[in-house]
């Protein structure tokens, strides 16, 4: 299993289009096959930085994902909506459990 998650700065006066922005990509993203788990949540302590967190079955579905038009389009609209580089970072899980 894969894991990515980060954080991602987003311009002050585009909060509410980047949540619009995100939500279609979510959605479409949580279709794609080998996708466990794909959500954008807000900082509650900072609300202009948009949280990421993914779970995908395999390397070969997440490299999918990165070829979907979804992704494009998100791509495409991202410069206009962050405030700077975003931290994300990729995780390959071994063993996971419920606590």
């Amino acid at each position: 299993m894969l894991i990515v998650a980060g954080k991602i700065p987003v311009n002050p006066d585009k909060i509410e289009e980047a949540k619009a922005v995100a939500t279609v990509m979510a959605k479409a993203t949580q279709q794609e096959e080998g996708c466990i788990e794909y959500h954008f949540y807000s900082n509650v302590e900072d609300p202009g930085t948009f949280l990421v967190f993914e779970k995908w079955e395999s390397e070969e579905a997440l490299k999918a994902h990165f070829e979907t038009p979804h992704m494009a389009e998100f791509r495409s609209k991202l410069p206009g909506l962050v405030a700077g580089p975003g931290d994300v970072w990729r995780y390959e899980v071994s063993k996971s459990w419920k606590l």
